[in-house]
């Protein structure tokens, strides 16, 4: 069995309560709260800024020349391209640009994004993949699930979001990425795959805690 297999398998149950949360279902039928999603767009915006940071420690960490250039291929589509895409979709929430480039991150970003950027200077290309794979990965999942829903990919407001989830694009770099851990994991000791198993089980309980901080709009405490 593939780690990415056994990956799936052994934490579906946590997997799934991303798939099934409110503020993904509520995407779906078109019923979510307009400014819900507007703090979600701030805060995913200040996300993709760190996580960018784990595709640069991706070409650090890489062994051959044509892995460092896909990890940097990724590092510039994210910021020159998807997070321009999130500037022009931001607009139409009536997000400016300056709004995003001011804002703070809520205590839910900050500790997700300092731990995938913790294990992932800290270990190998491995743990970079097992850090940063649970975002790609059920995004895609999540983004294909919805697009299934009749009239969701047209939606006025979350159909753009959902098309470009499910997109081909997407999900080949979420596909690189499986494929690419379960290169690294091949033979790999259960010791080591005990632990990535643990940084990948993290990792999809932030995208869950994630959901959660969008859905309930939560900063600091009094603040």
């Amino acid at each position: 069995m593939k780690f990415s297999e056994r990956l799936h398998k052994t934490l579906k149950p946590v997997w799934r309560q991303n798939h099934s949360h409110p503020f993904v279902q509520e995407m779906g039928d078109g019923t979510l709260d307009p400014r819900k999603f507007r703090f979600y767009m701030i805060q995913d915006y200040l996300y993709l800024i760190e996580y960018s940071k784990v595709f640069a420690l991706g070409a650090v960490k890489a062994n051959d020349v044509e892995t460092m250039g896909k990890f940097a291929a990724l590092l510039d589509s994210t910021l020159n391209m998807e997070m321009s895409l999130h500037r022009q979709y931001a607009a139409r929430f009536g997000i400016s640009a300056q709004e995003l480039e001011q804002a703070k991150p809520s205590p839910t970003t900050l500790a997700y994004t300092h731990y995938m950027l913790h294990v992932s200077q800290n270990g190998g290309l491995p743990e970079v993949l097992a850090a940063l794979l649970p975002c790609a990965w059920s995004y895609w999942e999540i983004g294909k699930e919805l697009s299934e829903i009749p009239g969701a990919s047209n939606h006025e407001l979350y159909g753009e979001w959902i098309q470009m989830y499910s997109s081909e694009e997407f999900g080949q770099m979420a596909t690189w990425c499986i494929e690419l851990l379960d290169k690294y994991t091949a033979g790999k000791a259960e010791a080591e795959l005990q632990r990535l198993e643990e940084i990948f089980l993290n990792t999809t309980r932030f995208e869950y805690l994630f959901w959660e901080m969008a859905y309930q709009e939560t900063m600091w405490p009094n603040d």
